[in-house]
């Protein structure tokens, strides 16, 4: 190892570890440091310390020449241990750099981990290293070749949402060595599956580096969800096959990239894996705890936590809003990421106590060049008070539409009353959406997503079963709107496994052809099941993985959702950029319009009608308003959506609207769009549309 003793001074920015080609930089920010020791590893774990002794705006810094990539390296920080005043320093324990762009190792949760011991609290001054994983300098040099991002308008894009490890586990087709990594989301017989479905973004579950919860190690499980984050810079070191995680996750966006497909990436900025007060000292709690967390005001020994984990980042500290932007812009710029979903977003919008949309982070991002250009999509709520927010962010950003996910699942489920909000969940929730500028393409919509039951599940349960995660049935949400179609779990009956189908086709093809962004959970297509379990939140086995040979008995369901997916795809009236009016456009009849089954307009004694579940929409491919890319006009052909969610067949008359002759392009009681029987009707003459299902059918000319 090179000579350590005088670090040249270096340079307080970037943050982080920074290799140049001769050298690395270091550089950490804390205010209440008294002293800042580099701490560099061998091999075998030899450490060496080295104090970097130039300080600018609180900026602790050094250059070190000939340290490169592959030095494992990480810090000690001096200074007060005064919990009741929110100062934590423990020089004993070795702190992992916030802006490591690689971390090696996880921790082992010896006692030493913590500032406190477990049996009386009092001060633990045990040395954390041998039981830390430790930062590693990375080569920041990739070759990306002409490597281009899709850019994918939104009112294009279908987002397939998935987990590294779950998606392709158990793939036959990948190379057991590399299954469950960054390497295998990209295998091309992954890529085949994406583009077959007819998905244009795979969207990550958390791929920062995150901490397997102490609880979690000594009951045997693990943080399978990844949303206990600890490093914002580092691609999650478990999914990569090579000892490279930096530049395998690259190889993997560039291969998505060059098939036309944009990766989105789960991110948690609102807490960390430190925990409430009782937590370990892992990187910020050490560096400057007050800094980096929002303490109780008063009770600076204790966290405020909207977040349910234990402590909330200070979003009014401006290091933790540089630490947020940095992070962003580095995978958007050197990883070449196209887009994030906040996770618990509503905490980020918390400067002060309420949310508000006008906080610094908001700011910050509208400003941003780089980051203000990605996709930003919002969980828009969180768990303090005042945390709901859908439809309260900024115009900049896209939403996860809560309210799409609960009112289609009611109708479906044969809720009453919610004919009305079905309407506008259709339309893209202009109610939502619309009046502070914002698209269709601000919903997200979904019926399910990692959080919750699998599609497979919501159909056949309607309690959840949680008993493998050993919490006594209090973990994850007890109200699913959910149906069992009459048994509760598998069943050999052959009826009640053909409505379940039936109903997922229901489910499926409303999210696809509403207006908005649909967002499709990985394996439901292939009939993913987590066995009633609705929280597998800690469950990393079979449990949670796709079943890639279960999935051989739903290719039928497969190939419907890739039909769908192409339905939208060719027809633009089923993604538009701008809502529906309502009424004549142009010159010409109106773009939507609601009918009742008998084939009368819909009035408001129709909407308000409690046990109405069957509806008519006619869409208009004539009156659509905007433009194309190239600002030509935008035609396409005219459908009647017809649902009918009512436990009996019903007759639908279509009215004189727009032409006497329709053909049947979906029928949702047909499990293969093939299979579909080629049926034309003709105005005013009655139909009937089969018990709890969905009919499309197209106008022939």
């Amino acid at each position: 190892m090179p000579p350590t003793d005088r670090p040249w001074p270096g340079s307080p920015y970037p943050l982080g570890a920074t290799y140049d080609g001769s050298g690395t930089n270091f550089a950490l920010f804390s205010e209440v440091a008294e002293v800042v020791e580099l701490c560099l590893f061998d091999a075998d774990g030899t450490e060496t310390r080295v104090r970097l002794r130039e300080r600018d705006a609180f900026v602790w810094h050094g250059y070190l020449p000939g340290i490169g990539p592959g030095q494992r390296y990480g810090y000690r920080v001096h200074g007060p241990y005064e919990p009741e005043r929110g100062h934590r320093c423990n020089p004993a324990k070795l702190l992992l750099d916030p802006y490591a762009k690689h971390v090696e190792g996880e921790v082992d949760w010896d006692q030493s981990c913590f500032s406190y011991n477990w049996d009386d609290e009092s001060f633990n001054d045990d040395d954390s290293a041998p039981h830390m994983p430790k930062c590693v300098v990375i080569s920041p040099f990739f070759d990306w070749d002409h490597d281009r991002q899709p850019r994918t308008p939104y009112n294009e894009t279908i987002i397939y949402e998935a987990h590294v490890k779950g998606l392709t586990q158990t793939h036959p087709g990948i190379p057991e060595d590399i299954r469950g990594t960054y390497a295998a989301v990209a295998h091309p017989v992954m890529i085949e599956h994406y583009k077959r479905l007819g998905v244009t973004a795979v969207e990550l579950m958390p791929v920062h580096q995150f901490v397997h919860d102490s609880h979690l190690v000594e009951e045997g499980r693990r943080n399978y969800w990844g949303y206990n984050t600890i490093g914002f810079l580092a691609p999650h070191n478990d999914y990569a096959a090579t000892d490279a995680p930096v530049q395998e996750f690259k190889a993997m966006v560039k291969a998505l990239h060059a098939e036309g497909l944009e990766v989105i990436l789960d991110v948690v900025y609102n807490h960390t894996a430190e925990g409430n007060h009782l937590g370990p000292t892992l990187s910020f709690r050490g560096i400057d705890n007050a800094a980096y967390y929002r303490l109780v005001e008063g009770d600076e020994q204790h966290y405020y936590d909207t977040t349910g984990t234990g402590n909330t980042l200070l979003m009014r500290h401006p290091h933790v809003l540089q630490l947020i932007m940095d992070s962003l812009r580095y995978w958007a710029i050197e990883m070449h990421v196209d887009g994030f979903r906040f996770d618990l977003a509503s905490t980020l919008a918390r400067q002060f106590h309420e949310v508000d949309r006008l906080s610094a982070f908001f700011d910050l991002v509208q400003q941003d060049p780089v980051v203000s250009q990605v996709k930003l999509i919002a969980e828009p709520w969180d768990v303090g008070e005042g945390g709901y927010n859908v439809g309260g962010f900024p115009p900049l950003w896209t939403e996860w539409n809560g309210k799409y996910r609960d009112t289609v699942r009611d109708f479906w489920r044969g809720e009453d009353s919610t004919m009305a909000e079905l309407a506008e969940r259709l339309t893209g929730s202009a109610d939502l959406y619309e009046q502070d500028g914002r698209r269709p393409y601000a919903s997200i919509n979904f019926v399910t997503a990692h959080d919750g039951f699998t599609l497979h599940d919501l159909v056949s349960y309607n309690e959840k079963h949680n008993e493998a995660n050993g919490e006594g049935g209090n973990d994850g949400e007890s109200h699913n709107r959910s149906w069992n179609c009459g048994v509760e779990g598998e069943t050999d009956d052959l009826d009640i496994i053909a409505l379940r189908e039936q109903q997922k086709r229901n489910l499926l093809t409303t999210l696809v052809l509403s207006q908005g962004v649909p967002m499709l959970l990985h394996g439901d297509e292939l009939g993913r099941t987590q066995h009633g379990n609705n929280n597998v939140y800690a469950q990393d086995s079979e449990l949670s993985w796709i079943d890639w040979e279960r999935a051989r008995d739903f290719e039928v369901l497969t190939d419907f959702v890739a039909r769908l997916t192409a339905l939208r795809r060719e027809h633009p009236v089923f993604r538009r950029r701008r809502f529906f009016h309502g009424r004549p456009v142009r010159g010409s009849m109106e773009d939507i319009a609601w009918y009742t089954p008998s084939g009368e307009e819909m009035s408001e004694e129709d909407w308000d009608t409690g046990f109405a579940r069957s509806l008519a929409v006619f869409l208009n491919g004539d009156a659509i308003r905007e433009p194309d890319a190239r600002g030509e006009p935008v035609t396409d052909d005219q459908f009647w959506l017809l649902l009918n969610g009512h436990h009996e067949g019903m007759p639908f008359v279509l009215p004189d609207l727009a032409g006497d002759r329709w053909e049947v392009v979906l029928d949702t009681h047909a499990p293969l769009f093939d299979e579909v029987e080629q049926r034309v009707f003709k105005t005013g003459e009655p139909f009937d549309v089969e018990a709890r299902s969905v009919i499309l059918l197209r106008k022939v000319f």
